[in-house]
């Protein structure tokens, strides 16, 4: 990075740094716990020979109350070791069956996962979004950028279960909705994915969206269907047509790629006599607003009564919980 020609190739400058600043993403959390055990060490010499009410021994607690944290910090980063754990993430909400109760709970989710995304200071572009007949969002996908985008968003991979009294009810009777989550990395590009040109259907639409000079009047939006594996994605993100296929090929190399990495998964546990709980059809938490109010992740059994809190994106709890399960 000191050469004077480093930025002469800006694509290949910008690979390197974020190879950077995952290594100090590691590395960083670890010299830091180093770092406070030797200050700690130290600070208790001080105070053995100073005596109990020593500066030094205050210090040494002060400290002492910093090492916790950094070490649930050093904890997080050790689980996620996988190969595209540090990778951005493409993520999706599909709202499920049900109608306009089901697209409002997808719109709910999308704030609630946004919020969790403003706090821990990622990045994310919209490249589709298709709103519901009524109220509410149908399906919604990001590209959110940020150090173990992947690594983290893969917890909520699953079926999200709503319980509440439904707003859309004249009768204000109790409602259960559904919506699914679906998370996999974005590829490098030194990762080869063979995508035939004749496998491919592409439709252009026009872009949905609030109107303006250039929504709504010409077809930018593409949809690209893989025929032999049926997956479908689509981007209606950019102005450009041409914009919108490039980063819908992107996502399909993505989405291809964990196809194949399922298959694998799946194969590895026929043979072993497992059974796979990475399922797409999985439900994995319950929101339920009345009768009581709880969210509770059934796999990993963490559970809290400040609802409003968890929608509002304070889902920390639940996907380290999962990440050290996995890790068990």
């Amino acid at each position: 990075m000191t050469r004077p020609d480093f930025w002469d190739r800006r694509e290949q400058a910008q690979t390197v740094i974020g190879q950077v600043r995952a290594a100090r993403n590691v590395l960083d959390p670890y010299r830091r716990v180093n770092g406070l055990v030797d200050d700690i060490t130290v600070l208790l010499e001080f105070a053995e020979s100073e005596g109990e009410d020593s500066d030094s021994l205050r210090e040494a607690d002060s400290l002492w109350e910093r090492l916790a944290p950094a070490l649930d910090t050093l904890e997080m980063t050790s689980f996620l070791s996988g190969k595209m754990d540090p990778n951005n993430a493409i993520f999706s909400i599909n709202a499920g069956a049900g109608g306009t109760e089901s697209c409002d709970w997808c719109s709910m989710l999308m704030r609630m996962y946004t919020h969790w995304m403003d706090r821990r200071g990622y990045t994310y572009d919209l490249l589709d979004i298709q709103p519901g007949d009524e109220a509410g969002t149908r399906n919604v996908t990001f590209l959110v950028h940020g150090d173990y985008a992947y690594g983290y968003m893969k917890a909520e991979k699953g079926v999200h279960r709503l319980v509440r009294i439904s707003p859309f009810d004249a009768n204000k009777r109790r409602h259960t909705s559904f919506a699914a989550v679906d998370v996999v990395p974005e590829v490098d590009d030194d990762i080869r994915i063979e995508i035939n040109e004749g496998d491919l259907r592409v439709d252009t639409y026009r872009s949905s969206g609030a109107g303006g000079q250039h929504v709504n009047r010409t077809d930018s939006a593409v949809r690209l269907t893989h025929l032999p594996t049926g997956i479908v994605v689509a981007c209606q993100a950019e102005r450009s047509q041409h914009k919108n296929r490039s980063t819908a090929m992107r996502i399909l190399r993505a989405r291809l790629y964990e196809h194949e990495e399922e298959l694998r998964r799946q194969a590895h546990a026929a043979q072993f006599g497992a059974k796979s709980d990475n399922s797409w059809g999985n439900q994995i938490r319950s929101y339920v607003l009345q009768p009581y109010q709880m969210v509770k992740d059934l796999r990993t059994e963490v559970e809290t009564s400040n609802v409003n809190a968890v929608l509002d994106g304070a889902l920390d709890p639940f996907i380290e919980a999962y990440l050290r399960r996995k890790k068990d």
